[in-house]
């Protein structure tokens, strides 16, 4: 028997929350599954042999003291997951710059230390766009993401910029087919292939989580995506339990736009295998 914790927060009655799909099939492998805040700071990690990052979809409010958490659970006999390493490089954003540099087709980006609405202007004629997209470097769930022109932009700076205040930040181009075909995720489990989905913003939105209204869609992925999704998980810096690769269509071709591997939904509702199969890679990297 092995004990297992996923690691979440509490306040998710507004989220879509699919992990207990994955509770019965570990059970079934001889697995017991608690659900720990990772708020609480009297648990003791070591009671359990794995445990996962999950739900935790406030850490991005609360990133130094969310680290320390893991910092903890690391030092304990627990084995985190994914490993602390490979999360301390995925909590910002700049990690594509690393992916970049390692021949991954990533979305052209300017990197900014600090919000310079001279520099964010400029972006619509270093882009050749009407539309950019901002975010901070440590965000989930589209949180202080903005879809600006020019005039949205000028309109809007000052509110901006305190919402960005202390913030690094990323500037890019705003890609239509974000709205035309959506967004496409391929999710590995132990490095292995598991299955994908299409996530199609609402009406007159950008945003694509469903939380936001959008739609999500079972596919087939091409071989174009299956080839990046494996090019970009041989270009981190160590296996991963899970991993979610989201890729959308440009006029060049395929790019990344995030790889995800602190605490993405796996979307166990979209494929009935899948959490059995998530369940297995957990037990088959427990007893490795």
């Amino acid at each position: 028997m092995g004990r297992c914790a996923f690691l979440t927060t509490t306040g998710l009655e507004n989220f879509f929350v699919y992990d207990d799909l994955v509770k019965p099939h570990l059970a079934a492998l001889g697995w017991q599954v608690d659900d720990v805040s990772w708020h609480d700071k009297e648990i003791d990690y070591s009671q359990y042999d794995v445990v996962i990052v999950r739900s935790t979809w406030d850490y991005q409010l609360h990133a130094d003291s969310f680290m320390q958490t893991l910092a903890r659970i690391d030092a304990s006999s627990a084995h985190l997951e994914n490993p602390l390493a490979l999360m301390q490089y995925n909590i910002s954003k700049s990690y594509l710059k690393d992916l970049a540099e390692k021949g991954v087709d990533i979305l052209p980006t300017i990197w900014l230390g600090a919000f310079n609405s001279k520099q964010i202007q400029a972006a619509f004629n270093y882009f050749g766009t009407s539309d950019i997209i901002i975010k901070p470097l440590i965000s989930a769930n589209a949180d202080f993401t903005y879809r600006l022109n020019e005039e949205d932009f000028l309109f809007n700076q000052q509110s901006i910029k305190k919402e960005l205040q202390g913030r690094e930040i990323m500037v890019q181009a705003f890609e239509k087919s974000i709205v035309d075909e959506g967004e496409y995720s391929l999710f590995y489990f132990g490095g292995e292939y598991s299955h994908s989905i299409n996530k199609v913003p609402a009406s007159g939105d950008f945003r694509v989580q469903e939380e936001h209204g959008g739609q999500l869609h079972s596919i087939a992925p091409s071989e174009a995506m299956l080839a990046l999704a494996l090019k970009t998980l041989n270009a981190l810096p160590e296996s991963a339990l899970y991993a979610r690769i989201d890729m959308l269509s440009t006029a060049k071709g395929l790019a990344i736009i995030e790889v995800e591997l602190i605490e993405p939904s796996l979307y166990f509702n979209m494929d009935e295998a899948s959490a059995l199969r998530f369940a297995q890679a957990i037990v088959k990297r427990a007893q490795a």
